[in-house]
């Protein structure tokens, strides 16, 4: 028995080297097995997310405007970019600064992750959505592109066209800015339209600011699913319709030929009084310029019959339905 144990335990110590030689090796393959869980974010959502956000500066600034239409008109308009940018600063202040999604990415289930410093493998992930939200550092950046940015390109952009630099009578100087502004304008959307590309392609960084933040959107919950309603839709495709038909049988309900076919079943009897021969057959009541079709000789309203014999020459008149030739004022030779 001792002579046993005493043979088992080479193959003891051979078997407990070789585990810890392998074990920094198979360490070294989970570490370059990891695989990073693929996530794939609606387009149409974070497009969405940005036009929410842009009607509810919209909505805070119609509400703000309203507040000082006492004063004197045209002030406001000259402070439009600072009322703008004040109103974008808000926004972030109150959302992106406190690690909050902004209106629109709330009611698209978003929010801003640091992809620099998103987890690949162990415990942490689990649905590919896990991250921290954006640095300080990415959050004044952000400000400062997309507030500060654009607060200073549209100041910049009037100031130029109040001062006419684009005028050739300018100095060179002038001239030689506006040609640079142009230049930087048209680079600008250019690099926009590669990033549309690119995040139609692959669903990250909707935005230039974004792809260089590295701040991508990601759902704030995996459990919660797009809800769309297509009854204001629908509402609206069916009083488009119906509106269209009224538009096409309205001027044909006008028609005189339509009136005669319907005249022996209307309830209203002409009573062939001297009244009723007095009044203008179309809007019913009596000419204050009294003008006759020719050669019927009844009586219209000057408008009501210009209009009509304007409108369509083979007008016929609404009483005998004799085609209208002339017109001429009442009592006139």
């Amino acid at each position: 028995m001792g002579t046993e144990t005493r043979a088992r335990a080479p193959l003891k110590d051979a078997w407990l080297t070789e585990y810890n030689r392998l074990q920094p090796l198979w360490r070294t393959v989970q570490e370059s097995s990891r695989v990073f869980l693929p996530i794939s974010i609606s387009r149409v959502n974070q497009f969405d997310a940005a036009r929410l956000d842009v009607e509810m500066s919209a909505m805070l600034k119609e509400q703000l405007v309203k507040v000082f239409t006492l004063i004197k008109p045209g002030l406001l308009y000259q402070y439009e970019p600072e009322l703008d940018a004040f109103l974008e600063f808000l926004i972030w202040r109150f959302s992106i600064w406190v690690d909050k999604p902004t209106p629109g990415n709330a009611l698209m289930n978003l929010r801003y992750r640091d992809e620099r410093h998103v987890p690949v493998s162990g415990n942490e992930v689990r649905t590919g959505l896990e991250g921290p939200g954006l640095s300080v550092y990415q959050k004044i950046w952000y400000c400062l592109g997309t507030v500060g940015g654009q607060y200073i390109w549209s100041r910049f952009q009037g100031f130029s066209a109040f001062r006419r630099w684009g005028d050739s009578e300018q100095r060179q100087l002038a001239r030689r800015a506006w040609v640079m502004l142009q230049h930087v304008e048209g680079l600008y959307k250019a690099a926009s339209f590669l990033n549309l590309l690119l995040f139609l392609y692959g669903g990250r960084y909707r935005s230039i600011i974004e792809r260089l933040l590295k701040a991508r959107l990601v759902y704030e919950s995996p459990n919660m699913n797009r809800s769309v309603s297509f009854e204001y839709m629908n509402r609206q495709l069916v009083w488009n319709e119906f509106s269209e038909m009224l538009l096409l049988l309205l001027p044909l309900l006008n028609s005189p030929s339509v009136k005669k076919f319907f005249s022996p079943f209307s309830k209203e009897k002409s009573n062939g009084t001297a009244d009723d021969k007095a009044e203008c057959p179309i809007c019913h009541s009596l000419p204050s310029i009294p003008f006759v079709a020719l050669p019927c000789l009844h009586r219209y309203c000057y408008y009501c019959i210009k209009t009509r014999s304007e409108a369509a020459r083979s007008y016929r008149c609404a009483r005998c339905n004799e085609a209208v030739k002339a017109i001429q004022r009442q009592g006139s030779s």
